[in-house]
């Protein structure tokens, strides 16, 4: 039955320790959105592991096996999302938000990315980080919508997927662990002979040291009107989304199964 048209909160990562099925659950969202059974939904949740996700761009390219080879052997999870873009690292020490909504046509996404993209910027300003709108040099997965520290640094990261009549918007917050992202993201890059610089990437907690995480998260619902707890996801949107885990999988190479 669709939704009531009030703005669903879903919180918490899944049981589990299956990346692909995060990236399948948002792929689920739109899809629920795309016929008409949920309005606009947010869901907020910080990840379980470390993950290196690429985008499909980067699957087709000669180095991506050596590239995921290099995301594993530095103790990153990879994985495939659905939206746009090429490959992001992150930790668990980070927020990602999955917003979906109802489309009546195929526009509207330049204003989400300043929409929400401002919203990230104001909201850092805040707690006093020099944060604006824009790609750096050498960023990962380089958009003209990443919110960046000072001109220099990327903060978070922004992709948007459009279906017919939905869209999915996805915001991954780097909140720390760049020393972490830094090496495993040069790796892959170099693999996949895509440019990148390793001092582009950047994190909350380095413009504002001892930044807490569970506050970070409480101000980001706010951001969006939200107030704790949430809901977890429901058993038939879970369900639908292990469906779909498979296309988000890299299998292991034969001698590692």
């Amino acid at each position: 039955m669709p939704d009531d048209g009030r703005m669903r909160f879903l919180r918490g990562a899944l049981a589990g320790d299956e990346p692909a099925l995060e990236l399948a659950t948002a792929r689920a969202l739109v899809t629920q959105a795309r016929e008409g059974l949920l309005e606009e939904t947010v869901r907020i949740y910080r990840p379980v592991t470390p993950v290196v996700v690429f985008g499909r761009r980067d699957t087709r390219l000669p180095g991506f096996p050596d590239a995921v080879t290099a995301a594993r052997t530095a103790g990153f999870a990879p994985v495939v999302r659905a939206t746009g873009g090429r490959a992001v690292a992150y930790t668990e020490a980070a927020i990602v938000v999955d917003h979906v909504g109802r489309a009546t046509g195929v526009g509207g996404q330049d204003e989400r990315f300043d929409t929400f993209g401002q919203r990230f910027v104001e909201l850092f300003r805040g707690l006093g980080i020099d944060a604006r709108l824009g790609a750096v040099p050498g960023e990962y997965c380089p958009g003209a919508h990443s919110v960046n520290a000072r001109g220099m640094e990327k903060l978070v990261g922004t992709a948007q997927r459009m279906v017919p009549g939905a869209w999915l918007f996805s915001s991954l917050i780097v909140v720390g662990d760049e020393h972490r992202i830094r090496p495993v993201l040069t790796e892959v890059y170099g693999h996949l002979e895509q440019d990148f610089d390793a001092l582009s990437v950047g994190s909350l907690t380095r413009e504002r040291p001892g930044l807490d995480l569970d506050h970070l998260e409480t101000l980001v619902m706010r951001a969006y009107g939200l107030e704790p707890p949430g809901q977890s996801v429901p058993a038939a949107l879970l369900e639908l989304a292990s469906s779909l885990v498979a296309q988000h999988q890299i299998p292991p190479p034969p001698e590692a199964q």
